[in-house]
């Protein structure tokens, strides 16, 4: 793939023919967006876990559209060869579809993303095929979904009996027929991962749901090791940037108390 290129909807269903993995993460700065980009990863996607992980909330709740807004331009800024996929906040599409499209439009108009992420499956396929028909590529989600924590009562694993099974495969299909360029599996069965991502045609990425999907996504700050002690258990630290800079921050405070820094000029 050329890496000169900005990655489009088209690169992702011919990565799929060919069996080709996908590289996806979370990211909400154009500092790491940039870092990602060069790296090589395909999608980054603006994900309302800055909820958590930038703003201080409990969940992803609380995100405003605003916000998620703001985060996205800043990650497409920095990203010139990846796709930038802005996730719409709790109640930024729910209510009705034609605020859901308008919403969805400030992504591209005035962040410059390359689509939208919502939660959902079957429930929302009509608003995904108006998205799409509008010209806004959606990224789809099923499985565990993070803003419908409070209704399900907090995470857990999504089809391990034979009837969620089934409504999760009814919603994989729903949104593909709907136009969704892509679906994140979270949360999902590594069985039933594999039964899904052979069923469709559109690449899927897991997220806790096992090593059968498409590509995968993990959160930025749990790889790098920013995201304190808690790691969850689909998520592997690659390093640990918080001791790192942690022990940066402390040496340069000894050094600007102990009077060595900045040194005396020539």
């Amino acid at each position: 793939m050329d890496a000169d290129r900005k990655i489009t909807v088209r690169d992702f269903r011919k990565m799929k023919q060919k069996g080709e993995k996908i590289v996806t993460v979370t990211s909400y700065d154009a500092l790491f967006a940039k870092i990602a980009d060069e790296a090589g990863f395909h999608l980054l996607l603006v994900g309302d876990s800055a909820g958590n992980t930038v703003l201080g909330y409990k969940n992803t709740i609380p995100v405003t559209l605003e916000e998620s807004l703001m985060l996205t331009a800043a990650v497409a800024r920095g990203a010139k060869h990846a796709m930038v996929i802005g996730d719409m906040p709790f109640m930024s599409y729910q209510c009705n579809q034609d605020e859901a499209v308008r919403n969805a439009g400030r992504y591209l108009k005035e962040c410059g993303a390359d689509g939208v992420k919502l939660e959902g499956g079957s429930l929302y396929a009509d608003l995904i095929r108006r998205l799409v028909n509008s010209g806004i590529p959606v990224m789809a989600h099923i499985g565990l979904l993070p803003q419908s924590v409070l209704k399900d009562g907090g995470y857990r694993l999504h089809g391990k009996d034979e009837k969620e099974a089934e409504a999760l495969l009814n919603d994989a299909r729903a949104v593909q027929e709907a136009g969704a360029f892509c679906v994140v599996l979270e949360g999902v069965p590594d069985e039933l991962s594999a039964i899904i991502t052979k069923e469709l045609e559109i690449p899927t990425i897991g997220i806790g749901a096992g090593p059968f999907c498409d590509g995968q996504i993990q959160v930025i700050t749990d790889i790098l090791g920013l995201g304190g002690s808690y790691l969850p258990k689909h998520a592997k630290r690659y390093t640990s940037l918080a001791e790192q800079a942690s022990q940066a921050l402390r040496q340069y405070a000894s050094e600007v108390q102990g009077g060595s820094f900045p040194e005396k000029r020539q």
